[in-house]
């Protein structure tokens, strides 16, 4: 990257790259993960890392994907797993991933639950008073919500005025 003469920096200095945008060529993604590009090709053609497509079909490899590719490498060379194995460990490891994500989504959607139950029950609460009823102006039409109990109640309407 070149700086502008004027000493300006350019515009997009100091971006970072989102992890899983498709920017690296195969030369440049097989470069940084320390292979040659036909391993990866061969690694692509078996569903181990599937890096995005050009219009034209051109491979193009995130820093997400080139992570994968030196796990990849990792878990062949050091571990001794197999190519069929390595393919395993990342569906698994993807569902993992995925069922994590759902259960931070439902917990998420747990605790809005709650605070909206306690907000309709702290408005219930502040529409009745300290006796269930709202005090003056109660004119019968809303009953209040009482636990249930096995005592009989009689009630009468008051009569208007």
């Amino acid at each position: 990257m070149t700086l502008p003469t004027d000493g300006r920096e350019p515009a997009d200095a100091g971006r970072a790259v989102a992890e899983d945008a498709p920017v690296f060529v195969i030369s440049v993604a097989a470069e940084l993960a320390g292979m040659h590009a036909q391993t990866l090709r061969q690694y692509d053609r078996l569903g181990l890392v599937s890096p995005g497509r050009t219009r034209g079909g051109g491979r193009r490899y995130s820093p997400r994907d080139v992570a994968l590719l030196r796990e990849v490498q990792r878990l062949s060379q050091e571990d001794g797993v197999n190519l069929a194995g390595i393919k395993r460990i990342i569906d698994l490891e993807s569902q993992v991933e995925a069922l994590q994500q759902r259960v931070q989504e439902l917990i998420t959607e747990v605790e809005l639950a709650e605070h909206r139950a306690i907000a309709a029950e702290s408005a219930v609460r502040a529409g009745f008073g300290r006796d269930g009823y709202s005090g003056a102006g109660y004119s019968g039409a809303i009953v209040p919500l009482r636990p249930a109990t096995s005592a009989l109640v009689v009630w009468r309407p008051r009569e208007e005025r």
